[in-house]
């Protein structure tokens, strides 16, 4: 039994936990909350690469939406977002499976578009993405 209560003081419990997983003491273990934590650790990636490809398709949106405001920080913004998404799915490959679900990319969809609506005030975009991955994923391209 650990002596730190996982829902006390998570931090304290994590540390506890690893000690005893390299002292050997497996059956001293919280092995429920342990694999929740494990999970947990996925849904964090998703969520990162979720809120990444909303970012950028947010300043797309702006891009297109407002060629009156465009400037060196959306390139910026953009360059940077794509370069971040690419490293979190070279880094974790099994996310790239999450892009080819049509679930995933209504629901990076509906963020991209709140995020353009907040930013921007205006509300006329797409009900759906019109670019292709390639195309959101090219450095140096823009919608027209």
């Amino acid at each position: 039994m650990t002596t730190v209560k996982y829902d006390q003081d998570i931090v304290a419990w994590a540390n506890e936990q690893a000690a005893l997983l390299r002292a050997g003491r497996y059956e001293l273990l919280d092995i429920e909350h342990i694999a929740d934590e494990i999970e947990d650790v996925g849904k964090s990636e998703q969520r990162e690469l979720i809120s990444r490809m909303a970012v950028l398709l947010a300043h797309l949106l702006k891009w297109q939406h407002q060629p009156e405001r465009r400037g060196r920080s959306w390139q910026l913004t953009i360059s940077a977002q794509r370069g971040d998404i690419a490293d979190a799915l070279e880094e974790t490959p099994s996310l790239r499976a999450k892009l080819d679900e049509p679930a995933w990319w209504l629901k990076v969809w509906r963020k991209a578009l709140g995020i353009a609506a907040a930013e921007t005030g205006l509300g006329d975009f797409p009900a759906v993405c019109p670019w292709t991955l390639a195309e959101i994923m090219t450095e140096g391209w823009l919608p027209a």
